[in-house]
């Protein structure tokens, strides 16, 4: 049985998103991949590319830089969704100035309110040094916030280092390691 609310924490490049997108292809079609990230330079349309290479194809995208819970609302039941990632849509509302607390807030209702069961993917970004600027001590505080937010209301919770899953929460299906 598959929880609700699956939240998938590593850092960059760690193996996370893959583990994620095997779990959500574990689960029935529909399979939903919410996407967070902008392809804003060349850099990053490349790795939006290869993210989409990687997982194949059997899935429907939708871009929602910001408004994820609009998308999670929009939603009908079954299927499986992979949002890809938490630390992303944080990033784009910090940069646009947006209520941190109050998007937290309409996000983590919308994933308690969802019809289809929900893989989170979000960077762990508070194990590295401390950032020399007010904005990157900001954005890692509010990183460390949702996170915990994220743990608290998900039934299972993978962090993921160097490919390796270490269940930090709930049970991981078999099969899936």
């Amino acid at each position: 049985m598959f929880p609700h609310l699956s939240l998938f924490l590593g850092g960059a490049s760690s193996g996370k998103s893959a583990l994620a997108e095997r779990f959500v292809r574990k689960q029935a079609a529909p399979h939903v991949y919410l996407a967070t990230a902008q392809a804003l330079d060349d850099e990053m349309r490349l790795k939006i590319l290869k993210h989409r290479a990687d997982r194949g194809g059997g899935w429907q995208t939708i871009e929602a830089p910001l408004d994820v819970a609009g998308a999670l609302r929009k939603l009908p039941s079954g299927g499986a969704v992979l949002l890809d990632c938490a630390t992303v849509w944080l990033s784009n509302h910090l940069l646009a100035e947006g209520n941190l607390s109050a998007e937290t807030d309409d996000l983590v209702a919308a994933l308690a309110a969802c019809r289809a069961p929900v893989a989170i993917v979000s960077n762990e970004v508070g194990q590295g040094v401390v950032p020399d600027s007010a904005l990157g001590r900001r954005f890692r505080d509010a990183q460390g916030r949702l996170n915990q937010r994220l743990a608290a209301e998900a039934g299972l919770v993978v962090f993921v280092t160097a490919g390796l899953p270490s269940v930090l929460k709930g049970a991981m299906p078999e099969g899936l390691a």
